[in-house]
């Protein structure tokens, strides 16, 4: 059995927390219950998962695995009979939680209002579902307690008395809140006011129990979950400080404090629950996702399923501390809510489930140790404490709680026809669960439930994001096929609003209108035509998004991408500031920062902007890579040195960083132990590099080989004369033809550039890394090029259809082998682009081989001539 390094831990969720408002709170002196415990342990930022929604996400944090697996797939679900909906209840999940597994290790575990825990299992302890607080009845006397809303059930009459009523609020409660209700009776009456004193109320209960079952019971475990902070954010946060052009002064004035009350409120609760424990346990207290409270608010809120989703932020809140963790008050980085479970498993010394994504946040821990792994909690037998499959919760209750969430803005109110209203939440679950997976990396199982729902259904938003996900897998004609489909969409969409409007008001100016491609669609192309190095043609209409979205994150990094792909890093750099001004802790704006101002020689605030990034992320070796290279231009060698030493840490075998040691080692620091050593590795590890141009015939690779050369690459090629009939040399290297046999020849082939055709890449040997340059062409093209010079009649009537579907098998293997394939990179240059816009395919060429290539020489070799040809 692994260590034990806590004997009780506490776990405090605080839905939606968010540094941006804790940050200026705690340096005012107004959450000193926080302040001390961070000082007294590590903090830092919690990745949320996507969709950022809190049942999904919080029975991930609970269980270590992601919406697929555990079954939690949204807010709500479908009644049994398939008459309606509920909201989602604990019988959805289909694994196990953290509480199930201590229940099986014989510990006591207490579970307060966590997202969804209704109805309550039967573990090892206390549960209080998350219907508990929520009152069903106008009258104190009337609010009765719901079958499952407390285990074990004879602790019901114990637990009734510490619920607080919404009417149980005074007017002194909200005063903090809402100080203007004090004076102005009208504002008493708004529907704001009620949603603050119902969350008041509902926190009052939440934290009465928890803290009552802390003092009262024996725990090794406690989870308590708080929902206020949420809620309070979606009903004010858009009245927080500063006052912005489109909002109210009035309603400013009177809801500009309820989201600082909110948290003031969570550090005086956190106060009392803090006073309760002793020095034995260890406390985590954490947020699911944060949410957006500066200029990254969204002006209005996307009328879809979970719109209001759309204001939470990305990172939320992860504080620890007690024994096991370091209480050194630093700040950790590279947390993610799916390693929750898996540290609170890591601290009681019970073993990981190898199917949890998430890992053990051991570099938190006060000791270095080393957890235990099984392949799954599912198979570990003994009594857990889960549902029975029979188990039905009280209706009525669902029914106050769905009411709920259609008040906060979560779903669509019930309409008459519940049958359609169940297959469209069907669709939103599966919706869901697929940008979930591509959260997690699993793009291929994303997919076919985007195609299968966007199929049934036509909603964009599903069509977006499988263009997304094609995008990633560089299916660059689907992405194309769905862009199309997706501009009939939006123009039948155009033409059906138009018909609305005509029919109201002949008038009406919005009839003059002119179909115009949504921004999102212009968005995606451009990441394509981005990806397919056609920088040119995708930074128009990049430009263009950011005029109408300028607080874009993506958009600023993928222009500043192109700039510093064109090596304009001046104008990179630009992009890469307003990217920071949109997230000032964005670690790949900092990297990318950091590149330009290295490239300009500005080695100091270089050094800065790479420290920047690795305080929000140290895990980048490329990061740690670059700040190595700032640091050898400083010429602070034994930093650079410890810098590349980290890089290889990270990304064993990175062997340019290897290739810095041994010189460091070398010829700075006379080190000759360690320079052996990075020399070993090099020699033993690797046999260099070769440049591969490949491409089916008539694609341009002599071409290319040609404008290599020219620019400055060193090629391999046969030493023969050029005669009348062929005044170019074909750039063939005769060897390469014998691969299969003889591989000699490759030794001489390091750090030059080869011709080969696409049918012998896949004998090439793993020992060396090699660079492709993949020339394509429009097939159609090539084979009438090919007739042509058979002298035979060009037409697409006449090409022969058997070598037509050849070359597409030849391109999809091609495909197929690059993938399969850690030591090749492959850049694909387009024919078509390379005459047209030869200058910019150079930059594009030198920047993947990492070459210092003479652009202008290389552009020669597209003469005039050869463009009217093309265009003939």
């Amino acid at each position: 059995m692994a260590k034990k390094l806590a004997n009780k831990i506490l776990v405090i969720g605080w839905d939606a927390a968010e540094w941006s408002i804790i940050e200026p709170l705690l340096q005012q002196g107004k959450m000193p219950a926080l302040q001390r415990l961070m000082s007294e342990g590590v903090y830092g930022r919690l990745k949320t998962l996507d969709p950022p929604l809190s049942p999904m996400l919080w029975t991930s944090i609970a269980t270590g695995l992601r919406a697929d697996k555990h079954g939690v797939c949204g807010f709500v679900e479908p009644i049994p009979t398939g008459e309606g909906l509920r909201p989602v209840t604990s019988t959805s999940r289909k694994v196990k939680a953290i509480w199930n597994m201590f229940t099986q290790e014989n510990l006591k575990s207490n579970v307060v209002a966590w997202w969804p825990s209704n109805p309550v299992e039967q573990i090892n302890g206390v549960m209080v579902s998350n219907l508990y607080q929520v009152a069903t009845k106008a009258a104190r006397e009337d609010w009765k307690m719901p079958d499952g809303t407390i285990h074990p059930k004879e602790k019901e009459e114990e637990m009734m008395e510490f619920r607080v009523h919404p009417h149980e609020i005074t007017l002194n409660m909200v005063a903090p809140f809402v100080p203007n209700i004090v004076e102005d009776i009208e504002l008493r009456k708004d529907k704001r006011v009620a949603s603050v004193i119902k969350i008041i109320a509902n926190a009052a209960s939440v934290h009465a129990a928890s803290t009552h079952l802390m003092e009262k019971t024996e725990w090794d475990f406690m989870a308590v979950y708080h929902d206020a902070i949420d809620h309070f954010c979606h009903t004010a946060m858009r009245y927080h400080p500063p006052l912005r052009k489109h909002i109210d002064e009035k309603e400013f004035d009177n809801f500009q404090h309820v989201v600082e009350a909110g948290y003031q409120f969570h550090d005086m609760m956190l106060e009392r629950t803090l006073e309760l424990i002793d020095d034995q346990t260890t406390v985590i207290l954490l947020s699911d996702h944060g949410f957006y409270s500066d200029h990254r608010r969204p002006l209005q809120i996307p009328k879809e399923p979970s719109g209001p989703a759309a204001e939470h932020s990305p990172y939320g809140v992860i504080v620890m501390k007690g024994p096991g963790i370091k209480n050194t008050g630093e700040e950790i980085t590279g947390a993610s809510v799916i390693d929750i479970t898996p540290t609170i498993l890591a601290l009681s010394g019970l073993p990981i489930g190898n199917d949890m994504e998430g890992k053990a946040l051991t570099y938190a821990f006060s000791e270095d140790i080393q957890p235990e792994f099984i392949p799954s909690w599912e198979n570990r037998e003994g009594f857990s404490g889960m549902h029975d499959k029979n188990v039905v919760e009280d209706p009525w209750a669902a029914q106050e709680a769905l009411q709920q969430l259609v008040e906060l803005g979560y779903i669509e109110a019930m309409d008459d026809n519940k049958l359609e209203q169940v297959a469209k939440a069907k669709l939103e679950s599966d919706y869901y669960v697929a940008r979930n997976m591509i959260d997690g990396g699993r793009l291929k199982e994303a997919i076919p439930i985007f195609e299968r729902i966007f199929a049934e259904s036509s909603v964009i938003r599903y069509g977006q994001r499988m263009a997304f996900a094609y995008l990633s897998l560089k299916r660059y004609d689907k992405v194309a096929e769905i862009i199309a489909r997706l501009k009939e969409i939006e123009k039948a969409d155009l033409e059906d609003l138009k018909k609305k409007a005509q029919e109201k008001n002949p008038k009406d100016p919005f009839l003059n209108k002119e179909f115009e491609e949504p921004n999102y669609l212009d968005f995606i192309e451009g990441l394509m035509l981005l990806a397919l190095n056609k920088p040119g043609k995708a930074l128009p209409l990049l430009e263009k998004v950011q005029q109408k979205n300028p607080n874009s994150l993506d958009v600023a990094l993928n222009i500043a991408k192109i700039h510093k792909l064109r090596k304009s890093y001046s104008k990179a750099e630009k992009q890469y500031i307003k990217a920071l001004a949109i997230d000032e802790r964005n670690a790949a704006a900092h990297h990318g920062l950091g590149i330009c101002l290295l490239r300009q020689n500005k080695y100091d605030i270089a050094i800065d902007e790479f420290l920047s990034a690795l305080e929000s992320n140290f895990y980048m070796p490329s990061v740690h890579y670059h700040l190595g290279e700032a640091l050898y231009k400083v010429e602070d060698f034994s930093e650079a040195a410890e810098a590349f030493e980290v890089a290889i840490h990270l990304a064993p075998g990175m062997t340019k960083a290897h290739k810095w040691l041994f010189e460091i080692y070398t010829d700075k620091l006379n080190d000759t132990e360690k320079a052996s050593k990075q020399k070993e590795f090099l020699d033993n590890n690797i046999k260099g590099e070769i440049v591969v141009v490949t491409g089916l015939p008539k694609t341009g690779s002599s071409l290319m080989m040609e404008m290599l050369q020219v620019g400055g690459m060193p090629i391999l090629v046969d030493d023969t004369e050029t005669t009348d009939k062929s005044p170019k040399k074909t750039m063939e290297f005769a060897k390469v033809n014998l691969i299969q046999k003889d591989i000699s020849w490759m030794v001489d082939a390091r750090g030059k550039a080869v011709k080969m055709i696409v049918q012998l890449l896949n004998y090439l040997p793993p020992n060396y890394n090699y660079k492709v340059i993949q020339m394509n062409r429009d097939i159609s093209e090539l084979m009438m090029s090919q007739q042509v010079h058979l002298g035979k009649k060009a037409t697409p009537e006449t090409l022969p259809l058997k070598l037509f579907n050849n070359y597409l098998s030849q391109l999809s293997k091609l495909n197929t082998w690059v993938e399969a394939q850690p030591n090749v990179q492959v850049l694909k240059v387009e024919f078509d682009d390379l005459i047209e816009n030869p200058i910019e395919q150079a930059e594009i060429i030198a920047d993947f081989l990492g070459e210092e290539l003479d652009f202008n020489s290389m552009a020669k070799v597209i003469n005039p001539e050869l463009v009217k040809i093309k265009k003939k």
